[in-house]
């Protein structure tokens, strides 16, 4: 039976390895995503940057920020949040209902 399997999906054997390799991969990524090692040096490398004046110290932190919304997968809201958040929700329209004023 299992030389009629094999003999069968012959033809897919191509995608079959074509898949594994692609698991490889993505699984080499994601491990050197969150390589303590490859973390540390990018984090060296933004602040050899700033001190060399290459970039600003708000471009390292928002570099930084980047890399520990990578390690965790939580995006942050970007400062100031919505409109109606920046200038103290002071827009009616903004309002939810109920809200007392």
């Amino acid at each position: 039976m299992d030389i009629l399997w094999t003999l069968l999906t012959l033809p897919y054997a191509p995608v079959r390895g074509l898949t594994a390799v692609v698991k490889v991969i993505a699984r080499e990524a994601e491990s050197r995503q969150h390589d303590p090692v490859d973390v540390r040096r990018e984090l060296e490398t933004l602040d050899a940057a700033e001190a060399a004046g290459e970039i600003s110290a708000a471009e390292r932190d928002r570099g930084q920020q980047q890399v520990l919304e990578r390690l965790t997968g939580v995006a942050r809201a970007p400062r100031g949040g919505e409109e109606g958040e920046r200038d103290g929700g002071s827009d009616p329209r903004r309002r939810r209902p109920g809200a007392s004023e």
